[in-house]
């Protein structure tokens, strides 16, 4: 099995390549633009878009090098026709939007135009310093220099690498039921404690914000203070991603099985708490889990959330549980816990459902009440 994983390294160009990697981001910007309104006045003339191979055409001596103005035509072409095919299925989708230079953010080498050794080569930047902080493992297929709003350069490479499949590291079974009072509670009774990132940052941010609206417009003071503004979100960011690979690397290497909520968190952060549930990262951590489960020796499986919080995990009972009763207390069987500690329960019960030794309450059916253990995780410092 092979698999595409990303590398991410950051850049450090000289002042000439700096500015000549912004013209070239200036030319994108303007090619994309360009393609677009004529994709637009073809449709609205002969109501029909253009093939990839004229658009193809269209991009010739625009500056750019060869693949990388090709491959904006190709996304241009793309775009189009997802929004054609999300239109045809009833989603409500936009059609794609001209960029502003603070929207065309990267430029992209699907093929060939650099190489990599003690410095980064890219056509026509020449070579560029390069932190490469850990060894590529697989072949390189694509490269994208990539610019940050703080300004930062990074470059991306798409690696094709076959992943190490370990077998089973042999530990116990485990239910996480995600939330935001805590942000996992797991089935042998451990709380993982909500960080509340954006509580730490968000005073900070609002004070550069205003700062940011105070300054005139197109002024090189408003530029600054939008870089202000752009550096310390991504604190923010880099923040909450080093505790979710630390929090996903220890859980990986702790378990066997983990049992997870196939949670569409996008679509719940539309509907309810939105601010929450994307400072708490949930998609975020799902994904590392999985990704990070191959070579631990671990198993991840997401069941359908459905009821999983409503269902007393003893006997099957269904209750109505708001927001608001953090206790789940049933009243056909008396089993009282923590309503997150139940959850965690009925996850891991289905992920396991018809397996030897599936029983995730254990000992829990045959009481009435079980207390749970408030355990704070400790993290392992390496990935």
């Amino acid at each position: 099995m092979i698999r595409m994983k990303i590398y991410r390294f950051r850049l450090y160009p000289s002042k000439a390549q700096e500015k000549k990697m912004h013209q070239h981001l200036w030319l994108a910007k303007d090619l994309w633009n360009d393609l677009l309104e004529h994709s637009k006045e073809l449709y609205g003339n002969y109501d029909k878009f253009p093939t990839r191979n004229s658009l193809q055409l269209m991009v010739k001596n625009s500056g750019l090098f060869s693949q990388t103005a090709q491959e904006i035509a190709h996304r241009i072409e793309d775009s189009i026709w997802r929004y054609v095919k999300l239109r045809k299925a009833g989603d409500n989708a936009g059609f794609p939007r001209f960029k502003s230079i603070d929207r065309m953010k990267s430029l992209h080498y699907p093929q060939f135009g650099f190489s990599l050794g003690k410095k980064l080569r890219v056509t026509p930047f020449g070579e560029i310093q390069i932190v490469q902080h850990r060894e590529i493992k697989g072949e390189i297929k694509t490269l994208t220099v990539k610019r940050e709003p703080s300004g930062k350069w990074f470059a991306c490479f798409a690696v094709e690498e076959t992943p190490t499949i370990k077998p089973s590291n042999g530990k116990t079974r485990i239910g996480i039921d995600l939330g935001l009072t805590t942000l996992a509670t797991l089935s042998n009774g451990s709380v993982i404690k909500n960080p509340r990132f954006v509580r730490k940052h968000e005073e900070k941010i609002a004070f550069l914000q205003r700062h940011l609206a105070r300054k005139k417009k197109y002024s090189k003071n408003r530029w600054n203070a939008k870089r202000d503004v752009a550096s310390e979100l991504e604190k923010l960011k880099n923040t909450r991603r080093d505790f979710l690979h630390k929090l996903s690397h220890s859980l990986v290497n702790s378990y066997s099985f983990i049992a997870l909520e196939d949670l569409a968190s996008q679509k719940l952060a539309e509907q309810n708490f939105g601010k929450q549930i994307n400072d708490a990262g949930w998609g975020e951590l799902a994904n590392m889990l999985r990704y990070k489960a191959e070579s631990a020796g671990c198993e991840i499986v997401f069941v359908n959330p459905k009821d999983t919080t409503r269902m007393c995990c003893v006997c099957g009972n269904k209750m109505d549980m708001p927001l608001s009763t953090r206790e789940y207390d049933c009243d056909n069987c008396g089993n009282s816990m923590d309503r997150d500690l139940n959850a965690a329960y009925n996850i891991l019960k289905r992920a396991t459902a018809g397996l030897v030794g599936s029983n995730a309450c254990g000992d829990v059916s045959r009481k009435t009440s079980v207390k749970q253990e408030t355990v704070v995780v400790l993290l392992d410092e390496s990935r």
